[in-house]
């Protein structure tokens, strides 16, 4: 990706969970992890995609638009039903099947921006945010479009607007502490302490995360850092875990976790995406057991905040 060009999968404003006060959140396109409970899964590439939703399909009703209208033949109907071969659709540009599709069952994923044109979008929500808000980058992973995130976070810097990330902190050292000197505020996801566990569940290991959260830090940072972590009940709430998660904060200088409780709210976009969702069986933690694991931090003196209770 280009400094002066992203490519931009949704953007959400008036967000009171990514950051202080009123914010405009950005997700961008792209991820190096691929997280089993990933909530976005339409980010993981950095291209456009295309989504379908059967239940707004009508097909059944007699519609073949999609089907003639795309270039690949990657569509067909079975008994009526829509089916769709992704593998040919793997590196189509047009999308044409998407704007063939007028109940829009099938929906492009994925914008592209000039960094101007997202600059005017962030500051038409500008009187919206208060003394406080300001624009959070999210995805995806920001850090894949790097020069893309660094041009946009100087411009919004210029421009006197607060700048928040959240990111997996998987990147290299150098760029990641370079780009975060623009970041007055962030969110970094700690997955699981466990090297091996961790690339189970997000194919890479937490190697080079662990070392930039420790980096970041020790290079006098002055913002906010408050780590993230997707707690599901028997993969990463367990007391070796956590207690080594809580071990790594003290001696890395982090006082501040937040914990957020499984939930399967992305489900039907991995569904839309042609993908198995491998978390059926998975549950949060219990009341009780969050409960529990926030005592925990607090013991050792650290703050612990479950949900969307992280104080701004």
């Amino acid at each position: 990706m280009e400094a002066t060009h992203g490519l931009i999968f949704d953007i959400q404003s008036h967000s009171i969970h990514d950051g202080p006060g009123s914010r405009t959140t950005v997700f961008m396109s792209g991820c190096r992890l691929s997280c089993q409970w990933c909530a976005n899964p339409e980010s993981w590439q950095a291209r456009e995609k295309m989504l379908f939703s059967e239940v707004r399909c009508v097909a059944k009703q007699g519609c073949t638009r999609c089907v003639t209208g795309c270039d690949r033949a990657a569509i067909t109907l079975v008994d009526g039903t829509l089916a769709i071969d992704r593998s040919r659709c793997h590196d189509c540009q047009s999308l044409a099947c998407v704007t063939a599709c007028p109940p829009q069952a099938l929906k492009q994923c994925g914008q592209h921006y000039t960094a101007d044109a997202l600059l005017k979008r962030l500051q038409h929500d500008q009187d919206f945010w208060g003394e406080t808000g300001g624009v959070t980058f999210s995805g995806g992973e920001p850090f894949v479009q790097h020069l893309f995130l660094e041009n946009m976070l100087r411009r919004c810097r210029d421009a006197g607007i607060h700048t928040a990330i959240e990111t997996t902190a998987y990147a290299r050292e150098t760029l990641f502490l370079a780009v975060m000197q623009h970041v007055d505020f962030a969110f970094i996801d700690v997955k699981h302490m466990d090297c091996a566990a961790h690339h189970h569940y997000t194919g890479v290991d937490n190697t080079s995360i662990l070392h930039n959260i420790s980096a970041l830090v020790q290079s006098g940072w002055p913002g906010r850092l408050v780590l993230r972590v997707p707690l599901i009940a028997g993969v990463n709430d367990t007391d070796e875990n956590m207690q080594a998660l809580a071990d790594f904060m003290l001696d890395s200088g982090v006082y501040e976790v937040n914990m957020l409780p499984f939930h399967r709210l992305g489900e039907s976009k991995w569904q839309q995406l042609g993908k198995p969702y491998p978390g059926h069986a998975w549950q949060p933690p219990t009341p009780a057991r969050l409960t529990a694991l926030e005592q925990m931090f607090t013991d050792r003196a650290l703050a612990c905040y479950i949900g969307s209770d992280t104080p701004f």
